[in-house]
C-alpha cells in the first residue's frame, strides 16, 4: 500500500534549467507559494543534491576515519571487543540517501548508516559517526536488545553524551542562553527521549521519558571507553 502523505520526486523537467531556476527563486522568497508546492520543492532538492552529496559523505568519512581522535578511540575499542579487525570498517560505514530526517543509524547485521542527505559538515559527521560508534560499542560491550527500551534509553544516552553533538556551544545555537547551566543534559534527555518514542515497544512519549528517567543516573555517569566526557 502507497503512503499517500510520501512527496514524490518531479519530472525530470522540472529539475533543471529555467524552470528549476524559476522554482528556486519562488522558493527563496516565498512568492505564490503554498505548503504542498513547498515541501515539493524541497523534496526535489535533496533528489538533486543526493549524488554530490554521496561523494562529499564518502569524502568526510574517509577523512575521519584517518584523522578524527573520537572516531578512531571508539574504533579501536570495537576492534578490542570483538576481536575482529573489521569489526566495523569502511566498508560497513556507508554513505546513503535516508527518507527520515536524521543523521545515521546503527545495525549489528549491517554496520553504520549515514544519512548523506541530512549531514550538512563534516564536522556534524564527526559526531554522527561517533554517535554510531557508541552504538556499536555498547552492543559488544553489554550485548544491548533493543526491544528492551531502557536498553534503548541507556544507549542512546550515552551516544548523545559522548558523541559532542550536545556541546554547548551547539545548544546555544539551536535554543539561546536561557537554561544555560542545563543545557548538556536537556539536550541529552531530549535525544534520549525522542529516538525512544519512535521504538515500536514504546507506547508513547510519557513512556519514554519514565524510561529515560529510570536510567538517567547510572548511564549518564558511564563514560565507558572514554575516563570522561571527551567531546
Amino acid at each position: 500500500m502507497t503512503n499517500p502523505d510520501k512527496v514524490e520526486v518531479s519530472a525530470p523537467e522540472k529539475l533543471s534549467g529555467f524552470e528549476w531556476w524559476r522554482r528556486s527563486l519562488q522558493y527563496r522568497t516565498g512568492l505564490g507559494l503554498d505548503e504542498a508546492e513547498k515541501r515539493q520543492f524541497e523534496v526535489d532538492f535533496q533528489a538533486k543534491q543526493a549524488p554530490a552529496r554521496c561523494v562529499l559523505c564518502d569524502e568526510w568519512r574517509d577523512w575521519m576515519l584517518q584523522y578524527s581522535p573520537s572516531v578512531n578511540f571508539m574504533m579501536d575499542h570495537i576492534r578490542k571487543l570483538s576481536n575482529d579487525p573489521s569489526a566495523i570498517s569502511k566498508s560497513n560505514i556507508i554513505c546513503d540517501v535516508c527518507d527520515d530526517m536524521k543523521g545515521g543509524g546503527f545495525h549489528p547485521e549491517v554496520g553504520i548508516l549515514l544519512c548523506s542527505n541530512w549531514i550538512r559538515s563534516k564536522w556534524q559527521l564527526e559526531d554522527i559517526l561517533t554517535h554510531e560508534l557508541v552504538h556499536a560499542y555498547d552492543y559488544l560491550k553489554f550485548d544491548v536488545n533493543l526491544k528492551d527500551l531502557k536498553h534503548h534509553a541507556c544507549t542512546e544516552i550515552r551516544a548523545s553524551m559522548l558523541s559532542g553533538e550536545c556541546r554547548m556551544f551547539n545548544e546555544i545555537q539551536k535554543t539561546g542562553l536561557g537554561n544555560f547551566g542545563s543545557k548538556f543534559q536537556l539536550c541529552i534527555r531530549r535525544r534520549a527521549v525522542l529516538s525512544v518514542s519512535a521504538n515500536p515497544n514504546c507506547k508513547d512519549k510519557e513512556e519514554a521519558e519514565k524510561v529515560v528517567n529510570s536510567v538517567w543516573n547510572s548511564c549518564f555517569n558511564d563514560t565507558r571507553p572514554f575516563e570522561r566526557i571527551y567531546r
